[in-house]
């Protein structure tokens, strides 16, 4: 079965009982030894479908638009579509995406906070109304470029994070949306709703209860200048738990019954991101080149062994440059699992892992503690399925690792009971019988 990363004719393989997401990634790794040891990822699709049962179950009151940005593969989207979801888009290449997957207009929303004078032009072109919008000069390049579009005031949140302003940098205050309200009665601009976002880094729940009050308090303002307020979007942040998914609700639902009840015409919906894919993907990389250092040499504080053993630099062949872009702005979410089987008594080193530039920047952990590990041998990273997937740096001429996707036939069936059938979901998708369980036969050595 080939992996594809953007080309529309991937295929799907269709798991038999008892054949698992580690059958799968030992198949390739076992594949990718033998042909070049590029990097390669796994997704689950079935993960998606759970997630989207998750959330119907949790906070079924609130419609999800998908953040397009965060995972943008064909499968991603047309299965997300099938599903019924929305999707909140950031550029034109990604309006025209969802477009082409037959998602209507109405369910499409366009988020990015700095817009493009042309991509204004061609949301208009193609029908997507509902924006988003936090000053002055972004709504007078929406009254002058879109006549028929339909804003949503983005309101600014304190989830201050660190001690710094975590959420300032986009949305407007609750100060200046009076002006901005005015100003687009003016230029003949409709609101029609707020959003906000919290940060999934943000561990306050009361934030959520000023938002839903500042969001309360400009409806009310624009009512009073001759809006009609329908919408309600209260943005990201959620981590893809159970758990986080239900204490957000928790504290949320009461407050959306007191300030935008049922029945008062007003549509709640989000923008989840890596809720949604995050856990679906799994990548594996290869170790490409090792070092051994001195232990002292690592910083103080890092977890490390004793002071007279070795230490060791491991560089892979991916890095910041490629699959792991969003660790230059966030930390790592995922811990390296050794994909080799090695004893339970086997010594364990500090380690640190490398991107294949030797730039500074391209480190990927900054300590751990693994088993000695060989140039040749696997590390498989999961929770991979958000902000790993942009056009890869040219450098070295670095590879863009396929993608192999994968479903259970419990989760196939668990779509058709949903009543989505191949025929009405993904037309590109191509289901294989898994063909990949691996005997005592075809048991293997990674190392080089």
């Amino acid at each position: 079965m080939k992996g594809f990363i953007d080309d529309a004719n991937y295929s799907v393989g269709l798991l038999d009982e008892g054949t698992n997401l580690g059958n799968v990634i030992d198949n390739y790794v076992y594949e990718h030894t033998l042909t070049g040891k590029n990097a390669f990822f796994v997704g689950d699709l079935g993960k998606i479908v759970k997630k989207h049962s998750q959330w119907q179950n949790v906070v079924a009151q609130i419609k999800p638009f998908y953040t397009v940005k965060c995972n943008s593969a064909p499968a991603v989207l047309e299965i997300l579509a099938a599903l019924g979801t929305g999707f909140a888009c950031s550029s034109k290449n990604e309006m025209a995406l969802v477009q082409e997957l037959g998602v209507s207009p109405e369910n499409i929303i366009y988020i990015s906070p700095c817009k493009q004078v042309s991509q204004i032009k061609y949301a208009a072109k193609v029908g997507v109304n509902i924006m988003t919008c936090d000053n002055e000069i972004e709504l007078k390049k929406i009254a002058r470029n879109h006549p028929n579009a339909k804003v949503l005031l983005h309101i600014a949140t304190e989830d201050n994070i660190g001690g710094e302003e975590g959420n300032m940098k986009f949305g407007t205050t609750l100060k200046n949306c009076k002006h901005l309200l005015e100003c687009a009665k003016e230029l003949d601009v409709q609101i029609i709703g707020v959003k906000f976002h919290v940060s999934s880094a943000c561990k306050e729940s009361q934030v959520y209860v000023h938002a839903l009050s500042d969001a309360r308090c400009v409806f009310d303002m624009a009512g009073e200048i001759g809006f009609t307020m329908n919408m309600l979007d209260i943005g990201g942040g959620f981590t893809g738990t159970e758990f986080q998914l239900e204490e957000v609700n928790h504290v949320i639902s009461p407050l959306l019954d007191i300030y935008f009840p049922e029945g008062s015409g007003v549509k709640i919906i989000s923008e989840p991101g890596s809720y949604y894919v995050s856990s679906a993907f799994t990548l594996a990389v290869n170790i490409i080149a090792k070092k051994v250092v001195e232990n002292d040499k690592f910083p103080s504080g890092v977890e490390k062994t004793g002071s007279d053993e070795p230490a060791f630099m491991y560089y892979m062949n991916d890095g910041v440059y490629g699959s792991f872009a969003s660790k230059l702005s966030e930390d790592l979410n995922t811990i390296p699992e050794v994909h080799k089987k090695y004893k339970e008594d086997e010594p364990l080193f500090t380690s640190s892992l490398w991107g294949p530039s030797c730039d500074e920047l391209d480190q990927i952990v900054e300590s751990c503690l693994l088993p000695e590990l060989n140039v040749g041998d696997w590390l498989i990273f999961d929770n991979m399925g958000a902000d790993s997937f942009h056009e890869p740096s040219a450098f070295n001429d670095f590879q863009r690792p396929a993608i192999y996707y994968m479903m259970s036939f419990s989760d196939w069936y668990e779509m058709q009971d949903a009543g989505i059938t191949s025929d009405s979901m993904m037309k590109n998708f191509f289901f294989v019988p898994s063909c990949i369980q691996l005997s005592q036969e075809d048991s293997f050595s990674a190392e080089a």
